[in-house]
């Protein structure tokens, strides 16, 4: 009854599209949920992310959930998730994730999960990490410890999404470092951010992750751009 009468005076919207959301319906409505554009990398052993690292880092296996392209749904979601506070989106991308990813075996060795971090000035900017979420969820389906600790970025760069991919190409500003590495020794990794673009910024944090002995590396994004 409360839950109705607050939809009543203050809708939810959805927010994909903007139309009001019924009652059954989480962040986004039925339609826009259909409308999404599923990679299915991880079920079709699609090696596209891999690709665009390959020779630059090694990967055991590498997934996003959705495609990535400007003035699309996709585009919206990360825009609401990243600049107006909707942490919940990246709830909602890791539980549907995660609940995939449990299902494959490659996946299953998972150890830890890191997510790509945030300056400490940008952070004091927006509030939170828009990947803590999605990360946390997929770790809880894999049954692997979340660590959001280890990483740190160390230089402030620019958003990269909105950036031409010769200048994200050669953006090297993208500094990251370990603060400790004795707890992951030996470990499975999973690398998660939001987009993928050229590639870049997942470079930098798998090399940097690298230097811990013995550890292998994977990477499960939101969205990768078209």
């Amino acid at each position: 009854m409360i839950k109705n009468l607050l939809n009543l005076f203050f809708p939810k919207a959805c927010l994909g599209c903007q139309n009001y959301l019924n009652d059954n319906e989480i962040y986004i409505c039925t339609s826009c949920r259909h409308e999404l554009p599923v990679t299915n990398f991880h079920f079709d052993d699609n090696d596209t992310i891999k690709k665009v690292l390959y020779g630059r880092v090694k990967l055991e296996h590498a997934t996003a959930l959705l495609h990535f392209s400007k003035k699309g749904i996709v585009q919206q979601l990360m825009h609401n998730l990243k600049y107006r506070g909707y942490e919940d989106i990246g709830l909602f991308l890791g539980q549907w994730l995660g609940a995939e990813l449990k299902t494959i075996n490659g996946y299953n060795t998972i150890d830890v999960v890191v997510p790509v971090p945030l300056h400490k000035s940008k952070f004091r900017k927006r509030g939170y990490n828009q990947v803590t979420k999605f990360g946390a969820s997929i770790a809880e389906d894999l049954d692997a410890e979340f660590n959001s600790s280890t990483l740190i970025k160390t230089a402030a760069t620019r958003t990269q999404v909105f950036k031409s991919r010769l200048k994200r190409s050669s953006d090297n500003d993208a500094i990251f470092a370990i603060s400790e590495q004795q707890n992951l020794k030996g470990k499975h990794i999973l690398l998660v951010d939001d987009i993928i673009t050229t590639g870049a910024t997942i470079e930098h944090c798998v090399n940097a992750l690298l230097v811990i002995e013995g550890v292998k590396i994977s990477v499960a994004t939101m969205a990768i751009t078209d």
